[in-house]
């Protein structure tokens, strides 16, 4: 029932977005309802809708009286300035309309397989809500065996069709759970909810850290990376050809990523971004090879280099 009630908010909130400032009467509104849901629309459910939609997203659904057309001022720009409320909205309106045409569009729709985790999702963010510590077995990719932590979860996030859960970890602080400070960040982990084999809540409760923002943490990381004590950014400059140029403008590595121009060649363009480098992004620039070229600073670049060259003697051997 709730799951159904969000799917009608999201609905409304989709096609009211997508009309712009034009808006849509409630007569609109109401037969595109009944072709959607097959059931009528009256202004009393609508108006319910409204104030829900209010509440938990934020958006305001105003009336025009002049000409009594429902809309959503900056729908969209609310959508792309509030990531959580945009990914939340997608998501829905994506599987309601997978839901939806599995049927009639049989054959004709694929979708990945993502391995996120869900499953664990919902009880983390529980956990999250209430202060709880959770107790998971967790099985790293390096290691043939699973071992049990117990964690504050802090946030979850995710990254390249994979969710993250950000915690502090009491065994990777080093003392009993009593002892332990969890504003200490040498004790802070990121685990994959697809690596984790059991989960479950414990009674203990915990207080976040002051001042914690999961999106400050990662800004100037590349990725989900958790920076090495002392560790700083430094500024990345890289060229790429005028075709990967094209995607690099729509897709940027990066959030700080920005477009300086031309290369002397007159063909090429350079980029520059500001990240704290680790593995991730140097495999990064592997996985570009041919379309895009490290310029500097000079120890990324050899990196680079020396990882193609180790790649290439794969195929020469």
């Amino acid at each position: 029932m709730v799951a159904e009630l969000i799917g009608k908010y999201i609905w409304l909130i989709q096609t009211l977005t997508a009309t712009g400032g034009r808006g849509l009467t409630l007569k609109e509104i109401s037969d595109k309802y009944e072709r959607r849901y097959d059931q009528a629309y009256s202004r009393r459910t609508f108006n319910n809708h409204r104030l829900a939609i209010q509440e938990i997203f934020g958006f305001d659904i105003v009336c025009d009286r002049a000409s009594n057309r429902y809309s959503i001022p900056y729908g969209d720009e609310i959508m792309d300035n509030d990531k959580s409320v945009g990914w939340l909205v997608n998501t829905f309106t994506v599987s309601n309309l997978l839901t939806l045409g599995k049927e009639r569009l049989s054959g004709r729709v694929s979708v990945e397989d993502v391995p996120s985790g869900q499953k664990y999702l919902t009880t983390i963010m529980q956990a999250m809500e209430d202060s709880l510590e959770l107790e998971i077995e967790y099985g790293k990719y390096n290691s043939p065996t699973s071992e049990t932590l117990h964690v504050q979860p802090f946030a979850v996030k995710e990254y390249e069709r994979r969710w993250y859960l950000v915690a502090f970890c009491h065994e990777r602080a080093g003392g009993a759970k009593s002892e332990t400070d969890n504003s200490d960040t040498e004790a802070w982990r990121i685990y994959g909810l697809d690596r984790i084999v059991s989960l479950k809540e414990t009674p203990v409760t915990f207080k976040m850290p002051k001042g914690f923002d999961v999106e400050a943490l990662f800004h100037d990381s590349f990725g989900v990376f958790f920076p090495k004590k002392g560790q700083k950014s430094v500024t990345v400059r890289f060229k790429a050809t005028p075709e990967e140029a094209r995607y690099l403008r729509d897709l940027p590595l990066h959030s700080s990523q920005k477009e300086e121009g031309p290369a002397k060649d007159g063909d090429s363009i350079i980029f520059k971004m500001r990240v704290i480098p680790d593995e991730n992004l140097l495999l990064e620039f592997c996985r570009l090879a041919g379309r895009v070229e490290v310029l500097e600073p000079e120890p990324i670049r050899s990196k680079v280099r020396e990882m193609l060259r180790k790649g290439l003697e794969l195929y020469d051997n």
